[in-house]
């Protein structure tokens, strides 16, 4: 089956295809895959939902936390992810797939799952209270729900000029017009990745009817955080599937020799091991259904 934007993000985009980038990003996935699993409280027997698996990470954590007769459910939209996924699961009588996207999972009884995980998946979606809704109609009374989500209108409010959290003099001009390939569109209300923040969370939660939310938020403000590293291979680098990476940014912003200083001082950079500062916020959302 063809890949397509989200499958070809998760197994090259999102690290250039360099081994030194997709180990960073597998330390840090690995930590957000284990907090929203603690969060689930499996049961050796559950059926677990995991909505917008991707390649499996929380699906996956999950099914080598079931015993035997545990299940789990591989939900996405896309096609090329669940084939993904199926290849990797081995013919494991415990997985399932199915091809929904997470406000519309009709394809599921009411009170047929006791657990619902996501990551990092709302920020995608359109209609973020109908799925929390289609979350709350799937799960058994009883029943557990545990998301992460990162709330980007934070960077938006606080940097939005910022890239990596560099804010150098020497190419500030040039920092701030590849920021801005990435913030056109990105307004608050007209982009479903900067639409939202922790309070709105909360809010969809409560008013599909969980009891017992927990709200985990977490903020972050011009963090000291890893070097830039191998420059040439972030470049190769896109900050998420509907983005270009960021040397394609810098082609759609900058003439010729305007990517030429940018580049001499983004190696110098990282040459130096020159810290990148972190901005950011997320959340983890943990709620019952009564």
């Amino acid at each position: 089956m063809a890949s397509d934007e989200w499958t070809r993000w998760l197994l090259t985009r999102r690290d250039g295809g360099n081994a030194a980038l997709r180990a960073e990003h597998a330390s840090a996935l690995e930590v957000f895959r284990d907090e929203v699993l603690d969060r689930a409280s499996l049961a050796p027997a559950d059926t677990v939902l995991d909505v917008g698996a991707g390649t499996g990470l929380i699906a996956f954590g999950a099914l080598e936390r079931l015993g035997p007769d545990g299940h789990v459910i591989f939900s996405d939209v896309s096609e090329a992810g669940l084939e993904e996924c199926r290849k990797r699961a081995g013919g494991d009588p415990r997985c399932s797939f199915l091809h929904a996207p997470a406000e519309d999972l009709s394809a599921l009884p009411d009170a047929s799952v006791d657990v619902v995980t996501t990551r990092s998946v709302l920020i995608y979606c359109d209609h973020k209270a109908e799925a929390f809704r289609e979350f709350f109609r799937v799960l058994r009374p009883g029943g557990r729900l545990s998301v992460f989500e990162p709330v980007n209108r934070f960077l938006l409010e606080h940097r939005p000029d910022s890239l990596f959290g560099l804010r150098d003099p020497e190419v500030a001009d040039l920092l701030a017009k590849v920021v801005a390939v990435y913030r056109d569109g990105a307004r608050r209300g007209e982009n479903p990745m900067t639409d939202f923040d922790e309070r709105d969370l909360l809010r969809w939660v409560a008013e599909a009817g969980f009891d017992g939310v927990e709200v985990d938020y977490r903020a972050q403000l011009d963090v000291p955080a890893e070097p830039i590293g191998d420059w040439a291979a972030r470049k190769d680098a896109a900050p998420n599937p509907l983005a270009p990476t960021y040397g394609e940014a810098m082609t759609m912003a900058l003439s010729e020799d305007e990517r030429e200083r940018l580049d001499t001082r983004m190696t110098q950079l990282a040459q130096s091991g020159t810290p990148t500062r972190r901005t950011l916020a997320t959340a983890y959302i943990r709620a019952l259904h009564p």
